[in-house]
């Protein structure tokens, strides 16, 4: 086998990018399901392309290696499964935009949990970045109450809930990332993703119960099934696992920036398809966020 390099790593950082672009746009269109249905058929599916792969490839699960690392697997799956469902609650709440920008503050978030459990102090340089990414955020917020304030109260109060979902996405994605980088040095990609995705789908079923009364939905029309295979395929099996493969040569801080092609593609998507027409204040913002994380990264790297 050929050692992985840095390149590489940058690679399949930026073609997740491109592809995590798909997720919002699928998510969108499962009108049907709850965020916890979603998520929950997302990563069993996810799970269920990982294990064919494994036998297409004739890989080895390499059962002692995920028995011996059952712990770090468990909590970085708990991590995972806050982060789906909060992004896809986050979603159905708010604009596609908002979502898929404020949920790539992670690296923000990343540098936060770097210092303090990691004892990673940041360069004066992130911390200019981190400002320039927080006054980012306040735009897109004050945006949305600008463009919200003749609609109800109830819209207003499910746009922001939607906000909010995005931020907490984004908090849990900064611990999975932080915390995962030690896992996928140990561990080759496949038999790491192959339990984490479905030990994820188990955590968001268990949560499920007590919080909707019930089990997640099963799709009913053929529509829905097909919209959560390429929900489970593209943003999933595909571009999460080349996401968290890329922690082998690259730090938190850079895989989480390369997920910032996300909103973009996202966007471009959701005036196609939605006619969601983002306002300049938006794009203001949006320029700011992504702005401050490049200069974090761009120090850090």
């Amino acid at each position: 086998m050929h050692a992985r390099t840095r390149k590489l790593a940058l690679a399949e950082g930026l073609a997740a990018g491109i592809l995590f672009g798909t997720a919002a746009i699928f998510i969108k269109l499962l009108h049907g399901l709850d965020a916890y249905s979603i998520a929950f058929w997302r990563l069993l599916i996810a799970a269920l392309a990982i294990a064919l792969a494994l036998l297409l490839l004739k890989r080895s699960l390499y059962l002692n290696t995920v028995k011996g690392n059952l712990k770090d697997l468990t909590i970085l799956s708990i991590f995972l499964a806050l982060h789906f469902v909060f992004f896809a609650s986050a979603v159905k709440d708010t604009t596609i935009l908002n979502a898929t920008v404020l949920v790539n503050t992670a690296p923000i978030f990343s540098m936060f949990v770097s210092s303090f459990l990691f004892k990673l102090k940041p360069s004066r340089f992130a911390i200019i970045g981190l400002a320039i990414s927080l006054l980012g955020v306040l735009i897109i917020a004050y945006g949305e109450t600008a463009n919200t304030s003749a609609n109800t109260s109830e819209d207003f109060s499910s746009t922001l809930k939607g906000d909010m979902e995005a931020v907490l996405a984004a908090v849990v994605e900064a611990f999975y990332l932080s915390y995962g980088r030690k896992t996928r040095n140990q561990m080759n990609i496949l038999s790491t993703m192959f339990p984490i995705y479905l030990l994820t789908a188990l955590f968001v079923g268990a949560i499920a119960i007590p919080v909707t009364a019930t089990t997640p939905t099963p799709p009913s029309t053929l529509e829905m099934l097909m919209l959560l295979v390429g929900l489970g395929m593209l943003p999933t099996a595909v571009s999460h696992t080349l996401y968290f493969s890329s922690l082998s040569n690259l730090k938190s801080f850079e895989t989480a920036t390369l997920a910032l092609l996300e909103p973009i593609g996202a966007t471009v998507l959701g005036i196609a398809i939605f006619q969601e027409m983002p306002l300049p204040i938006f794009i203001a913002g949006a320029a700011m966020v992504m702005t401050g994380i490049l200069f974090i990264v761009a120090k850090e790297g």
